[in-house]
């Protein structure tokens, strides 16, 4: 083996341990803060700190987020209740941060963390009634439409 051959693979090994350390760095960060598993320990979703934004993941895909604790804290639990009222029995467990984070922002707004989620439970539910009716009236009048 020639003095030249060592060199070069120190050289390369260096380079590649350089490599790593920025690649590493370069990568957000991101902290689990909630996990809802079924009866038999699968994942179903959870909920994630990356870049100052809560992420939350259900069924393997990133289905939101938000900067608000509060608001990704209530659509877990909302999911935690959907799977149990379909009679799947889940387990939700969440990080102190995050509780902690989401009733600080509640209370700012001069609520508790429980009036926070019934306000945004009774939003959303308007606001799937809103849709629903935009949706009738759309095919109403596609119906009618056909008609004339």
């Amino acid at each position: 083996m020639s003095i030249q051959s060592k060199a070069k693979r120190d050289a390369n090994k260096k380079k590649k341990a350089r490599e790593r350390v920025v690649t590493a760095t370069l990568r957000p960060a991101v902290e689990a803060h909630a996990d809802l598993r079924d009866a038999h320990g699968t994942l179903l979703g959870g909920i994630a700190r990356r870049d100052g934004e809560w992420v939350l993941g259900l069924d393997g895909k990133m289905v939101g987020g938000s900067e608000s604790a509060a608001t990704i804290l209530t659509m877990i639990k909302r999911a935690a209740a959907m799977l149990e009222r379909s009679g799947t029995h889940v387990t939700l467990k969440f990080s102190n941060a995050l509780r902690d984070a989401a009733t600080e922002e509640a209370g700012l707004q001069g609520m508790s963390l429980e009036e926070f989620e019934a306000q945004l439970e009774a939003t959303m539910r308007a606001e799937a009634v809103e849709k629903t009716a935009a949706g009738q009236k759309s095919a109403s009048k596609r119906g009618n439409d056909r008609m004339h």
